[in-house]
């Protein structure tokens, strides 16, 4: 009798500030399974093992094996959380001669403009100017040699940085992104006089120009090094001990692509916002699938709702990113972050009004109905007081203190001189306007109407205003996918291997050689070929995609644009330039196609490396074991305030495991599930379509006469 085959299970795992995400598929079978377990702050790597061992226990496998395990796929916020902390130990910064100002200059803008320049304050830096030293040496823009490399000074930096105990050090000399010699020597002599030293060149990390930039994102690099490479490693040896050997592991990207643990530690720098990129990911999926191809992606959490826009599949991308006070010129998913989750605090400004976040109770103590000591009213207190989210969460695994949070806001309203469900559905009101300032800001403001789109909500909090965020923003749909509080961890089962390189290579395009630009994205589709072979993928499975950064002659900022496939030659250069005339226009309002004066410029060539993985299948629903009740049949219902002026109303309750495709629910009504609840409102209808995603539009005035 033969063995039974050794099942292959491919693991998701999303670690956020208040639960860790889990989805599991079965490669054989199809099968997807998701869970939740509470984070565990003080060591991340306690929650990831245990979200694993209880998701592999709901697929039937014993308790402690990880011999199924193919491959885990993880999207960590370390290294955000400890940029948007601050949290940056001693750092030093080696830079050419006579540039060691670099970062106290920096750039002129100030923000929210120039209005703003007479009360705002430069923030430290992130390298005090005692700890920046320079080096002699000089390069032209060219990469050729204007002066030799000074080793002596070299040599007497690294002893200076040794004895003054600086182990973490970027290093970024003038015009390397056209040649690496002088910063590789530098290194060179790291590792002689300081080996204990933990370093970071920009011509590795970021070969483009813009010396301040590239020194930002370089000290960023070399400043999440140390912990993100402690985090991974810990994880990485946890799984080899629980599965049996060494388990496929990989940290979801900025850039939309996933990077095998053993690399990311070379790459830190590339993981910064890697949970909001694998939730915009997951959900294009889904919306996809759905027959949706304009899509606004709204993540909501415990601290910070993250939104993203998505077009065809694809979720924009930019090189204009930041994190907290840090910009970083490497490419990432375009995601705005607003403080406006569960935990956001409701606070009273010193002129008496109501604020909501962006400070947040966290997981520990949380929010007031969390029993755990908090005493600040949050956005989830104020949901639990309105009767829109049940007393508990989880299925009731999390039992919530709903008399707190009723003492907790009737304090707030007393101070506000106005009724306790007037103040709730207040802080609900700004967390919502808070949310739909975001999605205008990924809209709006870069050319695009929002009511084109279709709203997808998702994560533990993201549906719990949907109705309102359609009033405000005039959306006319949203899709809430099934186990939305899990899209972040399905969306890591989604992603390719990806990797990004870059080459400045600035001239006009009527004096572009397309030989040369032919030359420059050869040698990057090689590095590119060279890391998916290293990541085991075969030579036949590598895509690469080409694109270009273009401006007018003048311009600050560049445009990016696909380059088409297959050898360049001037009829490809010129399809380039007509790109990025109407991508100009988009975004912009306007171009000067037609105006021969106006000269477009050739600014950077990108290459992407991708190694495409096997997708879990989105499968239509097959129909439910539990058929749902007929409408008029007796149902459960709760007291829910949806208008603080109307009060509370009677309102029915569906799990939505009972729903089958093709049902429609009218509001006022309140749908249930283990992670998630969608309140719908009065005058808005829910559908469960054919993949199970709830599809609320407005009631027609009509179907209601």
């Amino acid at each position: 009798m033969s063995e039974p085959a050794t099942r292959r299970i491919r693991i998701g795992i999303d670690t956020g500030g208040t639960f860790t995400d889990v989805v599991a598929l079965d490669e054989e079978s199809g099968e997807l399974v998701t869970t939740k377990t509470p984070s565990t702050p003080s060591d991340p790597a306690d929650g990831f093992m245990a979200g694993i061992d209880k998701v592999l226990g709901l697929l039937g496998l014993p308790e402690g094996d990880g011999s199924a395990i193919a491959a885990v796929s993880h999207g960590t916020t370390v290294a955000t959380n400890q940029l948007l902390e601050g949290k940056v130990d001693a750092l030093g910064f080696i830079t050419t001669e006579g540039y060691d100002a670099m970062l106290e200059i920096a750039r002129q803008s100030v923000p929210d403009g120039y209005g703003n320049s007479y009360f705002w304050v430069k923030p430290p830096r992130i390298v005090p100017r005692h700890l920046v030293k320079a080096v002699g040496g000089r390069l032209d823009f060219t990469g050729a040699e204007v002066r030799r490399f000074d080793e002596d000074g070299a040599r007497e930096v690294a002893r200076w940085f040794r004895a003054k105990g600086i182990d973490t050090l970027g290093v970024c000399f003038l015009h390397a992104y056209a040649n690496p010699d002088h910063e590789e020597r530098m290194r060179a002599i790291l590792a002689e006089e300081h080996p204990d030293a933990v370093v970071s060149i920009s011509s590795e990390v970021l070969r483009e120009y813009r010396e301040y930039e590239r020194a930002m994102t370089t000290l960023v690099d070399a400043a999440v090094k140390p912990r993100l490479s402690r985090y991974v490693t810990n994880i990485s040896r946890r799984l080899q001990e629980y599965g049996g050997r060494k388990v496929p592991f990989y940290v979801m990207k900025s850039n939309g692509g996933v990077l095998s643990a053993d690399e990311v530690v070379h790459q830190p720098i590339t993981t910064v916002l890697s949970g909001p990129a694998a939730g915009a990911l997951g959900a294009a999926l889904i919306a996809k699938v759905a027959g949706f191809d304009r899509v606004l992606t709204s993540d909501g959490g415990g601290t910070s709702t993250d939104v993203s826009v998505v077009i065809d599949g694809q979720p924009a991308l930019t090189t204009e990113g930041s994190v907290g006070a840090y910009p970083s010129k490497i490419p990432m998913i375009d995601v705005v972050t607003v403080g406006a989750g569960g935990g956001s605090i409701a606070w009273l400004s010193p002129e008496g009004t109501l604020k909501v976040g962006p400070q947040s109770a966290g997981a520990d103590p949380g929010p007031i109905c969390y029993g755990k000591g908090g005493d600040q009213v949050t956005i989830t207190d104020a949901h639990v007081f309105l009767g829109r989210i049940p007393p508990h969460l989880l299925g009731g695994e999390i039992p919530l203190d709903a008399d707190s949070a009723k003492a907790g806001i009737e304090a707030l309203a007393k101070e506000l001189g106005m009724s306790a469900e007037a103040c709730a559905a207040g802080v609900l009101e700004i967390s919502a306007w808070n949310q739909a300032n975001a999605l205008r800001q990924v809209t709006v403001k870069r050319g695009l109407d929002v009511r084109d789109f279709t709203l997808t909500t998702f994560g533990g909090s993201g549906s719990l205003l949907l109705c309102r965020l359609m009033d405000i923003l005039g959306i006319p749909t949203v899709l809430v996918p099934p186990n939305p509080g899990n899209v972040s961890a399905f969306g890591l089962l989604t992603v390719d291997v990806k990797n990004d390189y870059v080459q400045t290579h600035v001239a006009l395009h009527e004096s572009v050689d397309p030989a040369t630009l032919q030359t420059a994205y050869d040698a990057l589709t090689e590095q590119a070929r060279v890391a998916l072979t290293t990541e085991g993928f075969a030579d036949e499975t590598h895509v690469f995609q080409r694109t270009a950064d273009v401006r007018y002659f003048g311009q600050a900022f560049e445009v990016r644009v696909p380059v088409p496939d297959g050898p360049l030659d001037r009829a490809a250069l010129d399809e380039v330039a007509n790109r990025f005339h109407a991508e100009h226009k988009t975004l912009y309002g306007y171009d000067f196609s037609a105006d021969d004066s106006q000269q477009v410029e050739w600014v950077n060539v990108r290459t992407s490396g991708i190694g495409p993985i096997q997708r879990p299948e989105i499968r239509k629903a097959e129909g439910l074991d539990t058929p749902p009740r007929a409408s008029g049949a007796t149902r459960p219902t709760r007291e829910v305030c949806f208008d603080a002026e109307i009060g509370y109303v009677d309102t029915a309750l569906f799990q939505r495991s009972e729903l089958p495709p093709g049902t429609v629910i009218n509001g006022p009504a309140i749908i249930e599930e283990f992670g998630s609840t969608v309140p719908l409102h009065p005058g808005f209808s829910a559908r469960v379509d054919d993949y199970l995603n709830i599809i609320v539009t407005r009631v027609d005035k009509r179907d209601q006469a």
